[in-house]
């Protein structure tokens, strides 16, 4: 499996699209357990990105777009966090031309453990992580017991969405949805809702790459 960095745009542009299409949703969610804004903060990231990314740039150049934004522009905790992700999913991908299954196990793996550098947050913790670990976790293994890129992005997605839904009964301890405590309990996780779209955006955009790829690879 592979496809082309610059091909690779329409990954990040997908992603910046589910979090525009999905703002509202992401708010209504956020606001059972937090300030209601969580939709308004992500989608005024993206859609600053979107507008500093040149159709000519590549997926990592875009990464880093997104990545330089959410760091230097937007605020709360999401920024940062956000923003250390993909840039490191850039930093491991920018001298590549060709994006391929191994490129995109050392992406996601490196970018996790950047992540994690910013937060004391852990599974079970009502956060982004209860979609993030597993979901990288989920791609990991199933690459390492044989499975197919497209098979291993799909497990990887389920597990993202395992991970959205599991917060639903937990109890947040850290975070903003901290304050509100057994308010929250029954509500599910906005940044865990936000990572689960994008993870969705990003299987759904680069299995549509895999399958041109083949298509074309067929036809030669």
């Amino acid at each position: 499996m592979s496809f082309t960095n610059k091909d690779g745009l329409a990954i990040a542009l997908a992603m910046v699209k589910t979090i525009q299409e999905k703002k509202v949703w992401l708010s209504e969610i956020d606001g059972a357990a937090g300030d209601g804004d969580h939709g308004i903060n992500m989608n005024k990231g993206f859609t600053l990105a979107l507008n500093k990314i040149d159709p000519a740039m590549n997926m990592s150049e875009a990464f880093l777009i997104i990545s330089q934004v959410l760091l230097e522009e937007i605020g709360g905790s999401m920024g940062p966090l956000y923003g250390i992700w993909f840039r490191r999913l850039s930093r491991e991908s920018a001298e590549h031309d060709v994006i391929n299954t191994s490129l995109l196990r050392t992406m996601f793996s490196a970018a996790l453990i950047d992540l994690q550098t910013l937060t004391a947050a852990v599974p079970g913790d009502k956060t982004l992580l209860d979609v993030l670990i597993p979901a990288t976790q989920q791609f990991n293994a199933a690459l390492a017991a044989g499975e197919s890129c497209a098979g291993s992005l799909l497990k990887m997605q389920q597990a993202a969405e395992d991970g959205f839904d599991a917060t639903r009964q937990m109890y947040p301890r850290v975070g903003r949805a901290s304050r509100v405590g057994e308010r929250s309990v029954g509500h599910p996780d906005a940044g865990a809702g936000s990572c689960m779209l994008l993870l969705q955006a990003f299987t759904r955009t680069t299995m549509s790459l895999i399958k041109k790829e083949a298509n074309h690879a067929e036809a030669d």
